[in-house]
């Protein structure tokens, strides 16, 4: 079994703690892909804890996901700013 941390995209993404609370509350696209990221981020963890079933496929298809949605994020923070 791996495990796998959690991956909050303020862990993430430290230097932008400020605006990511901000474009949570102002930003209604950016709440939206935040709140993607967490979910699969939950899902990510729960397979690989064994608390939910998935194939290899899925699961890398989910980090996947993941990954592209803090690259979708982060851009969004770099232009916030």
């Amino acid at each position: 079994m791996m495990t796998d941390l959690h991956h909050p995209l303020i862990s993430e993404l430290p230097e932008y703690r400020d605006d990511i609370h901000r474009l949570k509350t102002e930003d209604h696209h950016f709440r939206h892909l935040f709140d993607q990221y967490h979910e699969i981020d939950r899902e990510v963890v729960r397979i690989e804890q064994e608390v939910e079933a998935a194939s290899d496929a899925r699961l890398e298809s989910l980090k996947v996901r993941r990954l592209h949605l803090k690259d979708d994020l982060h851009a969004i923070l770099r232009k916030s700013r």
